[in-house]
């Protein structure tokens, strides 16, 4: 059964094997090469301070994405959790904001390029749109402006897959200073005071390895969302 109070509220689901939490925006998993000059407290500092407890990631998000990560309690266990990963037996779902009307469903298959290795691999994305909606804000070079929230389920998990696909399709994801577009970016800057990436991981849906429970795990956008889907 998903735990739905807690002492403390960034947590979503908690139990002897397993921690869930709604890892906020703009915070590392754990200190990395990629991010070496990123000082900030990272999100199993945090944990270790607020809960008092050693955590080891199951999956990852980038620094920028908000939502739902997996942490084992116990190190052994975290190969068990990652086989539901590579086994396709965990879905994953996102939800994002992104520039223009996309269309109603759309399937993305371009490779995303291994940053280590510079070889590119296969990817796929699933998009569906919730809302499509038009602002009465102009953005250059346009006298109005016009974004998508969409879902997105990646079926494989390249390092910035959904960021580096809505960008290929020309629809990238608001706050997205790498693939996106600068004009929209801080147009939602000064608008809505709203200077984070648009793309927040809703949804873990999986078998519980060691109790055979089936969760549903669902993470709350952050309240910065509120302002811009009431627009929706």
């Amino acid at each position: 059964m998903i735990n739905t109070i807690h002492k403390n509220p960034f947590v979503l689901y908690e139990d002897d094997y397993m921690l869930v939490v709604n890892k906020p925006n703009n915070v590392l998993i754990h200190h990395s090469y990629y991010a070496r000059n990123i000082k900030d407290q990272t999100l199993l500092e945090k944990i270790q301070e607020e809960l008092e407890l050693t955590c080891y990631p199951v999956h990852r998000l980038d620094r920028k994405t908000s939502g739902v990560l997996l942490l084992a309690k116990r190190k052994e266990d975290v190969s068990v959790f990652q086989d539901l990963f590579f086994s396709n037996d965990i879905q994953k779902q996102y939800i994002g904001i992104v520039r223009g009307h996309t269309p109603e469903k759309q399937t993305i298959d371009t490779p995303v390029k291994n940053p280590d290795t510079g070889k590119y691999k296969e990817a796929l994305t699933l998009l569906e749109t919730l809302r499509s909606t038009t602002f009465n804000i102009p953005v250059h070079p346009y006298p109005t402006s016009r974004y998508s929230l969409v879902r997105l389920t990646p079926k494989t998990g390249r390092m910035h897959q959904l960021r580096i696909h809505l960008n290929k399709i020309s629809h990238p994801l608001v706050g997205d200073y790498k693939y996106g577009d600068r004009f929209h970016n801080r147009m939602f800057e000064e608008k809505f005071d709203a200077s984070i990436l648009f793309l927040h991981a809703e949804i873990l849906q999986f078998i519980h390895p060691f109790t055979k429970e089936k969760l549903n795990i669902k993470a709350p956008v952050p309240f910065i969302w509120d302002s811009v889907l009431n627009k929706f």
